[in-house]
């Protein structure tokens, strides 16, 4: 049987869930209680980090039904924070995922669970409107349709550090322009968010400072007003330029210093204030460098431990932050922090989340177009590991055009581009569709294969052998490709079977040829090649075990005597004297020679 290239780093991946989802929202109809919040709970931990579970239940139901039990007044208080938790996991997906949900309308029921007494509910409608509202798909004027919102909101500041966190960056993100600061403004913004700016949270303070950035934003009247608001004795703008210190965070430092451009441009400030002049000149000036440090630092951190990794990922807007950094203007920052999400990329578990959630691949591809050789190189290494079989940028990445661009750096005279270029294009092929075995052929074009396949150096040659062995896989697949380039791709395996090359590379080339064998027409192109045949008995009687078992799966799937014309093959093959090598084998002392043979030699005792 054929078998392909397993890609660098592999998991076990779900296959179709519908089955299984479909007794999820099942379960939500039960008549008992009790049984319904237990498979609410059960649906919250079989979506954790699986977008594709996260689809299926959306096209089964289960958001509407969500929402009926969240806005009934006989669920109980922890059926509906349940309720409130999965459809917030549920929009953690994709954006899709978010427009699924405004389309169920779960905004006004989200704000209508605001009015409960019960915090820990309120906690949970909260963070699902957050993780909703910083959405771009979601308009932020859903926000502001009801005049009573934003009053409760400020309302509810008081109750907990969480409502503090999370109204704090609904305000943030849903603050796009002048109306919205008026509106904000005019209910009480200012002096409900000011004291958040010393709350013992750090999270409660980097939004609240958030808020401000964007009130204060060329808004004249707000500018005007932070200057005269004081907190336990001591007024804004000497809190700002304390949050510039360079022992707070990058993050704080970078935003106190917009909130004080914002006042200094409306003249709330003095422009010549000695405080703020050297403090905005000093951080503003070394902020590249600040960013570059921590980029490299966190790729370093990262690098080889999975737990570090999540520790980073999970760091307030760590993710946008690299993103960001990917478009500095500045080359060492933008190098670092593509180093960083190089190193991030090693995750299994992110690459099928948050590199997903935050559409990662994007900006990445956007770097591919147009950088220098030590960018694309980090840019690209990273790319391999999005375009491995179980992470969902595969397919948004190859409609992007990947294809060509992979192709052409295939061509670059710099090894690590032409290494990175043919691992992309292996990856991608694994498992992938016949359009798109198809398309990277067309792309590469047998010139460029040919070239790569006469590579001197062997780690493209492994890589370029690990991509026809992934494009040689599935009968249909096969016999499509050997139909169109199997002339050209005997030739190169011929040429490599015959050249100076390691044990590795002719196993990895035996093995293209026993994919070829699995084929129900590509066969013949082995059988009718009699130098082919005569190769692959001479590997059947090598020295090195590895090479004889790669021989043997060529002899096995061409003798598989259930397949049309076997008892021609087999006639063939025993008048080379095949049978013969096949008994000797059997009595072989490595017991995956001697396995092999015996079951080649059954097909023809059967």
């Amino acid at each position: 049987m054929a078998c392909v290239l397993e890609a660098p780093l592999r998991m076990s991946v779900l296959s179709e869930v519908t089955a299984s989802s479909r007794h999820y929202v099942d379960r939500l109809f039960d008549l008992d209680p009790q049984k319904v919040l237990q498979g609410v709970i059960d649906m919250k931990n079989a979506v954790i980090g699986n977008n594709k579970q996260k689809a299926n239940l959306i096209v089964l139901g289960a958001v509407p039904r969500l929402l009926y039990l969240l806005q009934q007044e006989s669920s109980s208080t922890e059926l509906r924070t349940e309720c409130a938790v999965v459809l917030g996991s549920l929009a953690m997906g994709t954006e899709n995922n978010v427009k699924s949900l405004l389309d169920c309308h779960i905004i006004p029921a989200l704000l209508q669970g605001l009015l409960s007494p019960d915090l820990k509910f309120i906690e949970a409608c909260l963070r699902c409107l957050r993780t909703i509202f910083i959405s771009p798909v979601t308009p932020e004027d859903l926000l502001y349709t009801d005049a009573t919102v934003i009053s409760h909101l400020m309302a509810l500041l008081s109750r907990s550090r969480y409502t503090q966190e999370y109204i704090c960056q609904i305000f943030s993100h849903c603050c796009k322009g002048p109306d919205h600061q008026t509106i904000l403004f005019n209910h009480g913004a200012v002096q409900n968010i000011a004291h958040l700016l010393v709350s013992t949270s750090y999270k409660v303070r980097m939004q609240a400072l958030k808020c401000f950035s964007v009130l204060a934003f060329e808004n004249p009247q707000v500018s005007m007003t932070l200057v005269n608001v004081s907190v336990d004795g001591e007024l804004l703008p000497q809190i700002f330029v304390k949050m510039l210190q360079r022992d707070k965070p990058i993050e704080m430092q970078l935003t106190s210093a917009k909130c004080l451009t914002s006042m200094c441009r409306a003249g709330a400030i003095r422009t010549d204030d000695s405080c703020i002049v050297l403090k905005l000149d000093h951080d503003l000036k070394h902020a590249h460098e600040l960013r570059q440090a921590a980029f490299k630092l966190y790729a370093s951190l990262g690098a080889n431990d999975e737990d570090i990794r999540k520790k980073i990922i999970e760091t307030e807007n760590m993710m946008d932050r690299i993103v960001n950094g990917l478009s500095e203007s500045s080359i060492k920052v933008r190098l670092a922090a593509v180093r960083c999400l190089h190193s991030l990329s090693r995750s299994v578990q992110q690459l099928r989340t948050s590199f997903q959630d935050h559409a990662v691949w994007k900006p990445l591809m956007k770097v591919l177009q147009n950088a220098p050789n030590e960018i694309l190189i980090v840019a690209s290494s990273t790319l391999c590991n999005l375009l491995l079989e179980f992470s969902p940028s595969k397919e948004p990445i190859l409609e992007s055009g990947a294809i060509e661009l992979l192709c052409s750096l295939t061509q670059s005279e710099n090894l690590a581009l032409r290494v990175n270029g043919i691992w992309a294009l292996m990856n991608m092929a694994f498992q992938a569709e016949q359009k798109i075995k198809s398309d990277i052929l067309r792309g590469l074009s047998t010139e460029q294969l040919f070239q790569l396949l006469s590579d001197s150096d062997v780690n493209v040659l492994m890589k370029t052998l690990g991509l026809l062995r992934n494009l040689l896989s599935t009968r249909p697949h096969i016999d499509h490709i050997m139909s169109t380039h199997g002339k050209q791709i005997m030739q190169a395996v011929t040429l490599i079977l015959e050249g100076e090359h390691n044990i590795e590379v002719k196993e990895q080339t035996l093995c293209i040829l026993a994919n070829i064998a699995d084929g129900t027409t590509a066969k013949e192109l082995i059988m009718t090649n009699d130098d082919i045949l005569q190769k692959i008995k001479y590997y059947m009687s090598h020295s090195n075990a590895k090479l004889q078992l790669a021989a043997m799966f060529c002899i096995s799937n061409l003798i598989w005597n259930e397949e049309e014309g076997s008892q021609e093959r087999q006639d063939k093959l025993r008048d080379m004297g095949i049978v013969d090598i096949l008994h000797k084998l059997s009595q072989s002392s490595d017991p995956n020679l001697c396995d092999k043979a015996k079951t080649a030699l059954q097909q023809y005792l059967a």
